[in-house]
């Protein structure tokens, strides 16, 4: 179980997912610290969170490990960010191709490194990837994203195989179906998962016991099939 009340860590911040687990995680008493490429976005989240903001390329090996330096000891690391590119497989652009596997997957491996080094002197702390359907299965025109969420899970199965036994909870959330946003709204049904309601999953981690870890949990609207 999260030592609640430290710095937790969020890479990737947008308006969704990353942007609710904020909002509940400051709620819960933690110190956030968010990283973005793209800081100028999220000047309100971090008002509302009282966070302080990181630019960040989260597959600049560089960038990451001054991150890092920069926010110190941390209890909580979520690695939240991704690029999808889609298109049939022959046309697929490879520079395009790179920069999906190094955001998605590189840039996962250079931030949950960090977070391990930090995290182990203490013997505790929390990891959490965001995965997707494609970490399971590889959709038509979607190789390049599969391949990255597919990488994701692996490294986190192997960080968690290697961390747990020396007390640093790794997991992998698949987040199957479309999250619901004011772009994308569900069809008054619940057909869409709610990013509150996916935050609190990843609250549900935090406050698992030691002896009942889960290295990975599955999200998904009732309606959605798998």
């Amino acid at each position: 179980m999260a030592h609640k009340g430290g710095v937790a860590l969020i890479i990737g911040v947008g308006d969704g997912l990353s942007a609710s687990l904020a909002r509940l995680l400051a709620k819960e008493g933690y110190t956030l610290a968010l990283a973005s490429r793209r800081v100028e976005k999220l000047d309100r989240l971090a008002k509302e969170t009282k966070a302080k903001i990181h630019r960040c390329d989260a597959s600049d090996p560089a960038q990451v490990a001054a991150l890092f330096k920069g926010v110190g000891d941390h209890e909580v690391m979520i690695y939240n960010p991704s690029y999808r590119i889609r298109g049939p497989f022959i046309e697929l652009d490879p520079t395009e191709v790179k920069k999906s596997l190094e955001i998605t997957a590189f840039g996962a491996f250079l931030a949950g490194q960090q977070a391990a080094r930090n995290m182990l002197p203490r013997g505790r702390g929390t990891i959490m990837f965001t995965g997707a359907s494609a970490g399971v299965k590889g959709y038509a025109q979607s190789a390049p994203f599969a391949m990255g969420k597919f990488a994701l899970r692996g490294l986190a199965q192997s960080m968690a195989r290697e961390l747990h036994p020396r007390g640093i909870h790794v997991a992998h959330i698949v987040v199957d179906g479309g999250i619901r946003s004011s772009q994308r709204p569900d069809g008054g049904n619940d057909n869409m998962l709610n990013p509150d309601s996916i935050a609190r999953s990843y609250l549900h981690l935090l406050h698992q016991p030691r002896d009942s870890w889960s290295w990975e949990i599955e999200v998904r609207p009732w309606v959605e099939t798998f």
